[in-house]
């Protein structure tokens, strides 16, 4: 598949028109990642919504507040049994050892990936160090992806973007990428081994190839969407990796108008008022507009079935106190149309798709470069945005809330089970 979304000549000119913003940010004292503001409280209330950061290192989208700033490419988002919102941030690689990227570029690997607290007016980083690789710009990096909590234990899972044999042309220090971890004390702990499944069961039959992106916790354990091996997988308490579901690639008009294969690429997951898992594609080239689908998978697994189309570039989902999906769109104007000079074309969407199968735009406008979206208890809806650029990240709150209402049946949380227990790393 093609893991990129876009090329890196461009990111790196659309980072180029941000850097003012996130410098201004940073001369006037935004919090940055990591820093807590001095008049935050480290526990947020229970069921409160985090308050705004002073102030925000770009442009805000309308309609909204800032909550955290100075993020390096913040992705998924989820609460957390303390009531506070947190955000993984994928970081921006750092300075070796370095692989062949999938356009032929030279990426790196570093450990500046990072998991942030966000409560009650103020930021932090409860993790640091865990693992990430980007160019020489920090743009769209891969790390960590996505968090998950069972009970109080927080979980990751790090993206790799590759074949995962080319683990192995990092040595020891890119070991961790491509896994589920467990988050203890501030550091990292393998409870599976998302990229190694690949390596040896090939879901999908085709070139090795694994990026693990998006999870949840479900039953016994968790399931994680592999865009790379257009796999739903599940993975349990005991860190045993099994296939749910496989996407296959459907043909699409090519450029030239030839029928062409278009690879699946499923990166979002989210649990259903129903208990079956819903999950969102980014889709492969030709990235066409409006081919990307929600599918609809059995909590048993089996045939992914279409829930709703006509979106573009997914990034990610979930469902709100009525019962709605709301859909994130990474670029609403697709991944080919993005164009440096007009920054307007790395605006995403979120899209709400009520039970009965409308769909209205809730953002969208300023809404740049979108990667996840979680809503609170009290229907406050938040988004990582500028989550594909270092530095800029932001997470903020939409000054509009989702409706209240009663699903047809209420979302299955995780059974209380004891937390996966950390295996040894195993080798690729």
């Amino acid at each position: 598949m093609r893991r990129r979304a876009v090329s890196r000549p461009i990111l790196a000119a659309a980072l180029v028109a941000l850097t003012g913003f996130a410098s201004v940010g940073a001369q006037e004292g935004t919090p940055q990642g990591g820093n807590l503001a001095p008049d935050a409280s480290p526990v947020a209330s229970p069921g409160a919504s985090p308050g705004a950061s002073p102030q925000a290192a770009a442009p805000l989208p309308p309609g909204s507040t800032a909550v955290a700033a100075g993020l390096d490419n913040p992705r998924g988002l989820a609460f957390g049994p303390d009531g506070a919102l947190y955000v993984a941030e994928s970081g921006s690689a750092g300075d070796g050892p370095c692989i062949e990227g999938p356009e032929g570029d030279r990426e790196c690997y570093g450990t500046t990936g990072a998991i942030t607290r966000i409560a009650d007016g103020g930021q932090e980083r409860v993790a640091a160090n865990l693992r990430s690789r980007a160019a020489e710009d920090g743009s769209q990096a891969t790390g960590p992806h996505d968090i998950a909590f069972v009970g109080d234990a927080l979980y990751t899972v790090v993206g790799l973007g590759a074949d995962p044999g080319a683990r192995l042309d990092l040595d020891e220090e890119g070991g961790d990428l491509g896994r589920l971890q467990r988050i203890a004390d501030g550091a990292a702990e393998t409870v599976a081994d998302i990229s190694g499944y690949e390596a040896t069961a090939n879901p999908d039959g085709g070139d090795p190839d694994s990026n693990p992106y998006s999870m949840v916790a479900a039953g016994d354990g968790f399931v994680v969407a592999d865009a790379g091996a257009n796999a739903l997988l599940r993975v349990g308490a005991d860190g045993a990796i099994s296939t749910l579901a496989v996407f296959p690639a459907r043909p699409v008009a090519g450029p030239g108008g030839q029928e062409v294969p278009m690879q699946a690429v499923p990166n979002a997951v989210a649990v259903g008022p129903d208990g079956d898992y819903y999950v969102g594609q980014l889709t492969g080239f030709p990235f066409p507009l409006g081919g990307a689908n929600v599918y609809r998978v059995p909590a048993a697994g089996g045939e992914p079935e279409v829930y709703a189309e006509g979106f573009t570039n997914i990034i990610d989902l979930t469902f709100g106190p009525d019962g709605s999906l709301y859909v994130v769109e990474l670029f609403s104007g697709g991944l080919g149309g993005v164009d440096p000079s007009n920054l307007t074309t790395l605006e995403g969407s979120l899209i709400r798709v009520t039970p009965e199968g409308t769909q209205s735009v809730v953002a969208g406008v300023g809404l740049t470069a979108p990667t996840s979206v979680a809503i609170g208890d009290d229907g406050a809806i938040y988004l990582s945005i500028y989550g594909i650029l270092p530095g800029a990240g932001q997470v903020v709150r939409l000054n509009q809330a989702a409706p209240a209402g009663t699903p047809a049946a209420a979302t299955p949380a995780a059974s209380p089970v004891a937390s996966p227990v950390a295996e040894g790393t195993p080798a690729a």
